[in-house]
């Protein structure tokens, strides 16, 4: 129990939480939240999410669970299952069940509606719903499983199945991916980022989990996450940012993140990034500093289409006969419009806040820095000089003013040429005490008759240093004995 060993260790033990807290993956990990706020996050979720997939299968009794798929996402509140059709055992499926996040804005009724209609969304870049259905507090989806995994997966080599930080937060290897792969990666990616932008379908989730592999091809997962009103996994990163405040700026920061990783094989260590590692082509870098450069944070992100027009992506060939079609009746439409305003409002109004802590901040460390100190102690000095100085003045212009309205031997004698008693800086001037009477003249012999001349009063208190040497002197054996008489004693007759 030793004062400074606790001290050691409660230092250390914060050291470590900042390391944990500053790694993207591990911040957003269960156990980490559930450790930094258990109040909050003492639900069990998957306990939740069974509940409410076994709800769902007493209505629709073609499918059957296979197994759960322990953590192989990041999100908290979203559990898969690994499904199959009873009557089709060899297919495999995947169940994706989520509760409602902090940016749900659409009414119930047009939040359901919006999910059910997913299935109907058909592209060459989104990953086809099989069966999407919702409730008041959730939605489950149903998706075809791929072997393959997503685009993370593949850059980070790992197995679709596994736990997410053991996929992704300590790689054995980190390699980007070739040249003509994120060419055409990212022109797919930016492709179906236009279409959802110009049917104005807000989306916000972009990361290389939500990119699944088909081949050659880039298929965009999880658009039911801007409907459910969940976080981004960079939100984090671009709420620092005040000009990154519509859902297409977020989605084209996003994109950023996503080149990056597919180029180096990781993510960047911070964002902005000030200096990028050699790329495969300075095409690569050009896209990079439109999206992640302290320029393009500061000033705002370009626009998915002059993405499309840089070099990088400009001459990729796509070769795709499928059409695109999605379906957005007018009334939803208007709802998704109003939804994407109020997300867009709660993001400036976080930036706002903090921005605001930023600043508190700033100027609470300057003003508590040894720099600043030392300053403030400086002024505090002089302003105390200037002060006494001040005072000084004052008194003796009062002083001076009473010295000739007196008159008599009442009236101290002073010379004009007097000098003013110097002030102590720092410390209170006080008024000098008044000079002491003159002391009586002592008793001479009757055959004395010279009158005595008085002491001259002192100026300025100079004679009461003698007073004071006079009181200090005094000699108590000096003092002639008196003789009393003492009546007190009782009487006895």
């Amino acid at each position: 129990m030793d004062r400074e060993f606790i001290a050691e260790r409660q230092k250390g033990l914060q050291n470590y939480l900042n390391v944990i807290t500053t790694n993207h993956v591990l911040s957003n990990c269960e156990l980490v939240k559930k450790f930094l706020d258990p109040n909050n996050y003492s639900a069990n979720y998957t306990e939740i999410a069974l509940q409410q997939v076994s709800m769902f299968f007493r209505s629709e009794p073609k499918w059957e669970v296979v197994e759960p798929l322990k953590d192989i996402g990041w999100r908290i509140r979203k559990k898969y299952f690994l499904m199959k059709i009873k009557n089709q055992p060899k297919e495999r499926l995947v169940l994706s069940w989520a509760d409602l996040g902090p940016d749900k804005y659409l009414s119930d009724k047009d939040f359901q509606c919006l999910i059910k209609l997913l299935p109907s969304c058909l592209h060459p870049y989104i990953y086809r719903v099989t069966f999407a259905t919702a409730n008041e507090s959730s939605a489950l989806l149903i998706r075809m499983f791929n072997e393959k995994g997503t685009l993370k997966d593949l850059i980070y080599k790992a197995k679709p199945k596994d736990p997410f930080l053991k996929k992704y937060c300590n790689p054995k290897k980190i390699q980007g991916l070739e040249l003509q792969q994120i060419k055409t990666y990212g022109r797919q990616i930016l492709e179906v980022l236009k279409f959802l932008h110009d049917k104005g379908f807000p989306y916000g989730h972009l990361h290389a989990s939500n990119v699944m592999l088909d081949g050659d091809t880039c298929r965009l997962l999880d658009l039911e996450n801007s409907l459910l009103g969940l976080p981004s996994f960079y939100r984090s990163y671009f709420s620092q940012f005040r000009k990154i405040n519509t859902l297409e700026s977020v989605d084209v920061h996003c994109f950023g993140h996503l080149l990056y990783e597919m180029t180096y094989g990781r993510p960047p260590d911070s964002v902005p990034v000030d200096s990028f590692p050699p790329a495969p082509s300075m095409a690569v870098v050009a896209v990079l500093e439109s999206t992640l450069s302290c320029e393009a944070c500061k000033n705002g992100m370009p626009t998915v289409s002059r993405l499309l027009q840089m070099p990088l992506f400009s001459d990729v060939l796509l070769t795709t006969s499928e059409k695109p079609q999605f379906k957005i009746p007018t009334k939803l439409k208007e709802a998704l419009r109003i939804a994407k305003e109020c997300i867009e409002k709660r993001l400036i109004e976080e930036q706002k806040q903090i921005h605001q802590h930023r600043r508190l901040t700033r100027a609470q460390s300057h003003h508590g820095s040894e720099e600043e100190r030392k300053k403030r102690k400086i002024l505090a000095r002089k302003k105390s000089k200037r002060s006494a100085v001040e005072n000084s003045e004052e008194y003796s212009a009062k002083y001076s003013n009473s010295n000739n309205s007196g008159s008599g031997a009442s009236s101290p004698l002073t010379s004009p040429s007097s000098p003013t008693p110097p002030s102590t800086a720092g410390m209170s001037t006080l008024p000098p005490p008044p000079p002491p009477p003159p002391p009586a003249a002592p008793l001479l012999p009757a055959s004395t008759e010279a009158p005595t001349q008085p002491p001259p009063q002192a100026v300025n208190g100079v004679s009461r240093g003698a007073l004071l040497s006079s009181i200090q002197n005094f000699q108590k054996g000096t003092l002639r004995k008196a003789e009393t008489c003492d009546h007190s004693a009782p009487k006895i007759g």
